[in-house]
């Protein structure tokens, strides 16, 4: 068999570059020629084993270097590698600078001259990239937005009146700060603001959606958030706002159109999907609109509920008998010294179990119970975006302690979610896999005496049909 140039991983996680000269019933003839630490240096490996292997044999002189203009006296001694001018991720690169460009945040950005870290911290800066990316989404007088809150930690026991302990749902301790993200149906980022980390939830929601409308002079979004994102006073201020809104609804007990369905079908088990309606109009002295709730009814969701349920009340039984210890546990009932199962509790539960709420005050001619439920259950897409800007893009600004660094972070994190998302949206490729996947085909420039030889990696065809897509897509817009 011919030999050939391979590369293998080593455990010190370099790359060695390697010819095989045989390889006969498990032995194998191998030269190490050398490892590298990055992909020029492999390059650079690659073509010293090619011409080891083509030492010696002789070269068919078809006058292409004089058509060339290349001279016959040649720089480099015979059997040496070639020197590499330059290697680039061209692919990655130049996909990611034309997804910059197409979102518009060339324009949005500084002269290079100018750009520096103190001006990424200006809340005009991170404006202009948020009026690119809402010119992106195309956004109009009843566009759903979608709202939500993640907090991130600092690695420090100090706080400084910005970085403060709160409220973690990771039960950490450590001085955080909260982000409001801001997007619109697709997950795709509109609003990027940060709050001191032991300001209350609920109060970040209202002045972030208000600076939104007032940059972009929107007289109505429709605001899609979480029960707990909205307080009492929330709603009102959403109201005393004239905005529309879909929010999961608080379900403290059986509502009534559920009670008398029960009563009308006696021992029957709610049908998988259905959805009960319950108007809610404003009255006379009422500054709102007519709201409207809907309950659907999920048979798995009722199953996965019911089986926490039978867990809670088997370790309550549990404790009340004295086995185990006593727990946080909801259905045990302390009454003085006096331990029982809070059966009320128990049956509550157990007749709520599948039904979750929903409530608006859009007009139902415009949006009936599907809409409702499908706006409200696309909260996953900010999640999803929680998600990438939190690993993929190492939002937590780990490295930075003043205020105005650490705003700085969070503009480019906002930028480069914002590229993230188009991105897969165009391509249907996750952005961790396109980055990995793209990086690894270079392009290189390879000296030949006064010539410049450039030379690339054939893509496969994955890759290529999705650099296509990604060129191919006219934007968020619809």
């Amino acid at each position: 068999m011919a030999p050939y140039v391979r590369t293998v991983k080593t455990s010190s996680g370099a790359t060695a570059v390697q010819i095989v000269h045989s390889n006969r019933r498990g032995s194998r003839d191998i030269e190490h020629i050398g490892s590298a630490h990055s992909d020029a240096e492999v390059e650079v490996l690659k073509i010293a084993a090619r011409q080891r292997l083509a030492a010696g044999q002789g070269v068919l002189d078809l006058g292409l270097g004089v058509l060339a203009g290349i001279s016959d006296s040649s720089s480099v001694p015979p059997g040496s590698p070639m020197p590499i001018r330059s290697s680039r991720m061209g692919h990655l690169g130049d996909a990611l600078a034309g997804v910059y460009e197409r979102l518009g945040l060339t324009a949005a950005s500084y002269p290079t001259i100018n750009r520096r870290l103190p001006r990424y911290a200006k809340s005009e800066f991170r404006q202009r990239i948020s009026a690119a990316c809402a010119a992106q989404a195309g956004l109009g007088p009843v566009s759903l937005v979608l709202y939500d809150l993640s907090t991130l930690y600092f690695e420090t026991d100090q706080g400084d009146g910005f970085r403060e302990s709160g409220f973690s749902k990771e039960r950490r301790l450590e001085p955080q700060i909260t982000i409001g993200l801001l997007t619109d149906h697709r997950g795709f980022p509109l609003m990027l603001e940060a709050f001191e980390g032991n300001k209350a939830e609920t109060l970040t929601m209202i002045p972030t959606i208000k600076s939104f409308m007032a940059a972009h002079q929107l007289p109505d979004v429709t605001i899609v958030a979480d029960a707990g994102m909205v307080s009492a006073a929330n709603q009102k201020a959403i109201e005393d706002a004239g905005l529309s809104f879909i929010i999961g609804a608080r379900i403290p007990t059986e509502p009534y159109i559920v009670t008398a369905w029960r009563k009308e079908y006696p021992g029957k088990d709610i049908p998988d999907g259905h959805v009960f309606t319950q108007p809610w109009p404003a009255g006379p002295s009422d500054k709102r609109r007519d709201h409207r709730f809907y309950y659907q009814y999920k048979a798995d969701r009722g199953r996965r509920t019911l089986k926490g349920i039978d867990e809670q009340v088997a370790k309550a039984e549990r404790a009340v008998a004295g086995k185990t210890a006593v727990k946080r546990n909801r259905f045990v009932k302390l009454t003085g010294g006096d331990r029982s199962v809070n059966r009320a509790l128990e049956a509550k539960a157990r007749s709520l179990a599948g039904i979750k709420g929903y409530v608006t005050n859009l007009d139902p001619a415009i949006a009936g119970s599907d809409f409702v439920i499908g706006a409200y259950h696309r909260l996953f897409q900010i999640e999803k975006s929680f998600r990438m800007s939190k690993h993929d893009l190492q939002a937590r600004p780990i490295y930075h302690h003043k205020r105005e660094s650490i705003e700085a972070h969070l503009t480019v994190v906002f930028a480069a979610l914002a590229i993230s998302k188009y991105l897969e949206d165009a391509t249907g490729w996750s952005i961790k896999k396109f980055v990995r996947t793209a990086r690894r085909y270079r392009t290189i420039e390879i000296q030949v005496d006064a010539h410049t030889i450039t030379a690339a990696d054939p893509l496969p065809d994955d890759l290529a049909e999705a650099l296509q897509a990604l060129r191919g897509a006219s934007g968020l817009a619809h």
